[in-house]
């Protein structure tokens, strides 16, 4: 990967930051918990308990990805940025610019 598609490359990983935080300070404030006192019926309780829970899920999988974002942007301008973690060989492009987290090439990610 030249200098050029690295910055390219940190640009969009930046981009992805920032959108991911924003992300995340909304998705916690859907994970509040739902009150007793609220006038809710039993299966509307429920219902909003549910969708707490797949709130969480999804906050969780945010904060990960933000997290290996960050990671990215730490490691892209060390030596061996852009290769495989498993088999060595550099990752496509294509594939850093889709999903700039990334540490293994499309055939040792599909195994």
């Amino acid at each position: 990967m030249n200098s050029e598609e690295k910055e390219i490359l940190r640009v969009k990983i930046v981009e992805h930051i920032a959108k991911y935080e924003h992300d995340v300070a909304e998705t916690e404030k859907m994970t509040q918990p739902v009150k007793p006192e609220n006038s809710l019926g039993r299966i509307s309780r429920m219902d909003a308990i549910n969708n707490k829970s797949v709130m969480e899920a999804s906050l969780r999988n945010k904060i990960s990805k933000l997290n290996k974002l960050k990671v990215a942007l730490i490691n892209i301008d060390k030596e061996g940025f852009g290769n495989c973690e498993s088999c060595n060989k550099t990752i496509q492009s294509g594939r850093l610019m889709f999903m700039p987290e990334s540490t293994k090439c499309v055939q040792c990610a599909a195994r």
